[in-house]
Formats: structure tokens, C-alpha cells, sequence
């Protein structure tokens, strides 16, 4: 079997509290966009594992794909092994959600594979052991996500038609400077107002960490500028960067980019 695991945007990111367990607490409108990877899993006599594409670096155990087949084989002792491969396109540690994605994928490819018939629900519980954002890919479609990132709640919003270009430089943001440049407080407007009314994107929906992450990297904050200068209606950093997205109502014809970028272009 094989599958496709896709990226995501942020529509605003609020951090909103620090938690005694040293996480924070978000508030974020997460939509799912057509840039993807690919995972393929079949049943094999040996288990094996091994990608392509783009280079993953760090040890193969914390791959988030070899995680959840180990949280399900935990839980259901006996299930046959498995041949994995991934071809890798989302850039990765670019606040798309690649690798979260591709967690919550693997667990629906082995829910179907294997026939253990978990619904939704119980797909979320595993997700959410591997990572913040797992559980909204379970079911895939825009949420605003609340605590670690794991609350979700539905939301009536649509992009359909509108043009997205997606830009990744290639600069890398760690975890770390991104929190530092941010002091947690509740938003003064509700996201979901916000969302509500398209002609208030521009000005009151705010990525918190673009901030600071913008002064640490001006070139970060020059491509989101480009995008308004080529006609966007909104444009933004997705979650703790360095990938900024531009939503237009149609395809843009001005762009003038760096030949080094990563460049992805939809009609949503």
C-alpha cells in the first residue's frame, strides 16, 4: 500500500502560556496543502526500512514512521513484518509538518494494511504520543489547535481555488531561538474572528514567532514581503519557519526569487 503524506500551513500562531511540563500552549488555524511526500508499507518476510528523496538526517529509531509502527506492534503483538520505504519531498525542520504527517500517515497505512479497524479516535491517541501536530493529520482538514497543539476543533474555512506559492530558503530555525524571541500572552482578538473576515488577514493575523525570527534573519522576512509585493492577499511564516507561503487569487507573475529556493506552487 501506499500513501501520501502532505504538508501544512499555519493561519496565525499565537503562543499563548508557558506549561509547567517546560511545552507552551498555541493557538494556530492548521490547513492542509498538496505538498507531499510519499510512504509506501508491504508486507514482507523481513522487516526493512530505507528512503529516498531528500536526506533525513539523525538516527533511522527517531523517525517518527518507525515510532508509530512500533506504538501499534506494542499493542497488537504478532502483526507481520513490514517493508518501509519513503520518498522524502517536504523540506524538513521548515514549520510544515512533514514529519508529523508522515507519522499520522504511517498509523492510517497500518490501521488499513493490518485490518485493525481503529477509527479516528483512537488513531488521535496513538498520533498524539508521537508529536504536537500528529493528531490533525488523522483526520487532515482545517483546525484550530489549541493546547500543545494536540485540541483540536473543526473550522468552516476554505481556500478552495485560491493560489498558494510556498517558499522554503533553506534556513534553518531551531526550536530553541524560535521560544526565545517570544513572550507567551493571550491574543487580545479571537483567532476564529479573525479567520471569519478575510480583509483583517493582512493585519491581525499574526505568526508570534515571525517577530524576532525576522530580525535573526532578514532575508526570512524579505520573502514574505516579496509575496505581498506581488499581489498576495495574505502571506506568512508557517509555524516556526523558515518556509513562507503566499495566498493569491491568482497564479503571481512577479516573483523574483532566489534559482536556490524551494519553490512550491498550487492551486489549492
Amino acid at each position: 500500500m501506499i500513501t501520501f503524506p502532505n504538508a501544512k500551513i499555519n493561519l496565525g500562531l499565537h503562543i499563548t502560556a508557558r506549561r509547567k511540563d517546560g511545552y507552551h500552549d498555541i493557538e494556530t488555524c492548521m490547513v492542509p496543502i498538496p505538498l507531499c511526500d510519499a510512504l509506501e508499507m508491504v508486507l514482507d518476510k523481513k522487516p526493512s526500512w530505507n528512503s529516498s528523496g531528500l536526506s533525513i538526517p539523525g538516527d533511522p529509531k527517531d523517525n517518527l514512521i518507525l515510532k508509530a509502527e512500533k506504538l501499534l506492534r506494542k499493542d497488537f503483538p504478532g502483526l507481520p513484518p513490514l517493508k518501509i520505504h519513503l520518498h522524502k519531498h517536504i523540506p524538513m525542520g521548515a514549520g510544515l509538518g512533514g514529519g508529523s504527517a508522515d507519522g499520522a500517515f504511517a498509523l492510517q497505512l497500518m490501521n488499513n494494511l493490518f485490518d485493525l479497524h481503529l477509527d479516528n479516535f483512537f488513531l488521535e491517541e496513538y498520533a498524539a504520543q508521537l508529536g504536537s501536530d500528529c493528531p490533525f493529520f488523522i483526520e487532515n482538514t482545517p483546525k484550530i489547535a489549541r493546547g500543545r497543539g494536540e485540541i483540536l476543533e473543526p473550522i468552516d474555512l476554505s481556500l478552495k481555488g485560491r493560489h498558494l506559492v510556498l517558499i522554503n530558503p533553506g534556513i534553518h530555525v531551531g526550536t530553541k531561538e524560535a521560544y526565545a524571541g517570544v513572550t507567551p500572552a493571550a491574543p487580545k482578538v479571537k483567532l476564529e474572528e479573525v479567520l471569519a473576515d478575510q480583509s483583517r488577514w493582512k493585519a491581525e493575523l499574526v505568526n508570534d514567532f515571525e517577530a524576532s525570527i525576522f530580525k535573526n534573519h532578514p532575508e526570512i522576512a524579505e520573502i514574505k514581503e516579496k509575496m505581498y509585493e506581488a499581489g498576495a492577499f495574505y502571506a506568512a511564516m508557517s509555524g516556526s519557519g523558515s518556509s513562507v507561503f503566499g495566498l493569491f487569487e491568482e497564479k503571481p507573475d512577479n516573483l523574483s526569487l532566489k534559482s536556490d529556493y524551494f519553490i512550491f506552487e498550487s492551486v489549492l
